[in-house]
């Protein structure tokens, strides 16, 4: 049986690789309602399953900055008892790509083409990812640096990652 779409719910289409920003869109009409930052979150965990495995919520969205949090639970620790280095990974690259994407004007898309990670201190209990991209103002081709960086509840840098990253024009 396939899902319902999202337009018969009365959700707006969380289209990331079309004409109009669509991440932005569903960002800024989920921040309106009650209960959107989770819809919001459901929405991600539905388009892109992978990220939503860890389930991360998302704390805000603005233009340039991007903020994720993660909690500390079983299925993300490693045999360490803490958070798994990839769990941290895959929370830094869509705290970045959150802001980014969230970012890019009408028109443009973008790919990560690398991901480098530097782990400063094991990670427990609540982590906080904030992404930070470049001001972007064209669709034109050019490659970017996103830095996030990812701290426990007592303010301490955990890790720091920096998502060198394609953006460009949609073409078709």
């Amino acid at each position: 049986m396939k899902p319902p779409r999202l337009s018969r719910l009365g959700l707006p289409k969380l289209d990331l690789l079309g004409h109009k920003n669509g991440l932005r869109r569903a960002w800024d009409y989920c921040a309106r309602v009650p209960g959107g930052a989770r819809l919001f979150d459901a929405l991600i965990a539905f388009t892109i399953p992978y990220t939503g495995s860890i389930r991360p919520r998302v704390l805000s969205v603005e233009v340039g900055r991007a903020r994720v949090e993660l909690r500390d639970r079983r299925s993300v620790r490693n045999h360490l008892n803490s958070i798994h280095a990839v769990a941290l990974a895959n929370l830094a690259e869509y705290a970045g790509n959150l802001a980014l994407a969230y970012s890019l004007p009408d028109g443009a898309r973008f790919i990560v083409k690398r991901l480098s990670i530097d782990y400063e201190k094991k990670a427990r209990g609540v982590i906080v990812a904030e992404g930070r991209c470049p001001p972007i103002d064209t669709t034109a081709r050019q490659e970017l640096e996103v830095v996030c960086d990812l701290v426990d509840s007592g303010g301490k840098r955990v890790a720091r990652a920096v998502l060198a990253t394609l953006v460009g024009p949609i073409s078709g």
